[in-house]
């Protein structure tokens, strides 16, 4: 899926353990007002999870920063400067944390009655050529009994027998 990307916000990876917002903020304060640093923590170990976003008030500072800072050192790592995407929501449709859990319950309402018609259009589908298929299978074997039955009358009339015995020798 194609996300719009915030280009006032830049996503910082590759942060050393010892990296911490406010030097974040000052490694990246040369390039413009800053007007928020945010490193996600990780919930078990209360450490950031080695990236951090920092946001400009100015996207030409954003992509100064980001023109400079990617592929530069800090504390001994090379760092991924990109722009950042929108935080997403687990399981949401959409998956934009802007967005109320329930924002997809239309469509979500809407797909589950497209799917239930398919499966009864795939349903009536599947019968009509079961009945196609028998009745093709009857027409068959009522023409094979036809064919019997012409094969047992010339049997039965010794004219016919003697009749059918002269084209099968004559062939």
């Amino acid at each position: 899926m194609n996300y719009p990307v915030q280009k006032n916000t830049l996503y910082v990876g590759g942060l050393a353990e010892e990296v911490n917002e406010a030097i974040l903020h000052s490694a990246f304060i040369p390039f413009g007002d800053i007007k928020d640093v945010k490193t996600p923590l990780d919930q078990a170990t209360q450490k950031h999870r080695s990236f951090g976003f920092v946001t400009f008030l100015e996207r030409e500072d954003a992509a100064a920063a980001m023109d400079n800072m990617d592929g530069a050192e800090l504390y001994g790592r090379v760092l991924t400067v990109n722009y950042a995407f929108p935080e997403r929501i687990k399981g949401g449709e959409q998956g934009w944390a802007a967005q109320p859990i329930w924002a997809d319950a239309d469509t979500w309402f809407e797909r589950q009655q497209q799917e239930e018609e398919m499966q009864r259009l795939q349903a009536e589908h599947q019968a009509a050529m079961r009945a196609a298929e028998e009745l093709h299978r009857k027409k068959l074997a009522e023409e094979r009994e036809g064919e019997k039955e012409e094969e047992t009358e010339k049997m039965a009339d010794p004219m016919a027998a003697a009749e059918a015995e002269v084209l099968k020798q004559s062939s």
